[in-house]
């Protein structure tokens, strides 16, 4: 199925694209050129393929969500280069102006 020069027209108006005559005559021949390509595809033999949505085979990889003891307050904020009144202390990001 090749596109004419209306339906490149059609896709660019849709896209809200303007083209010179020029470049309308180049895109179709573009667009040809990758639906003729595209349509190679068509020949190739898929029988007993699994389809796939992932090149690699990767499986969840989720872990089990465990409840467990965490860090106490001051055992965390002993590792904070700087502390103010038990909290971390952070560079101001937002000025006050």
């Amino acid at each position: 199925m090749a596109l004419t020069r209306e339906d490149v027209l059609k896709v660019a108006k849709l896209s809200m694209l303007e083209f010179k005559e020029s470049e309308v005559m180049t895109l179709q021949n573009e667009l040809n050129d990758i639906l003729e390509f595209v349509s190679k595809l068509d020949e190739a033999n898929v029988e007993g393929v699994v389809p796939m949505t992932q090149v690699n085979e990767m499986y969840n990889s989720f872990r089990e969500d465990v409840v467990r003891e965490s860090l106490t307050k001051e055992e965390a904020i002993k590792n904070a280069p700087e502390e103010v009144e038990g909290s971390f202390a952070v560079p101001r990001t937002v000025s006050g102006n």
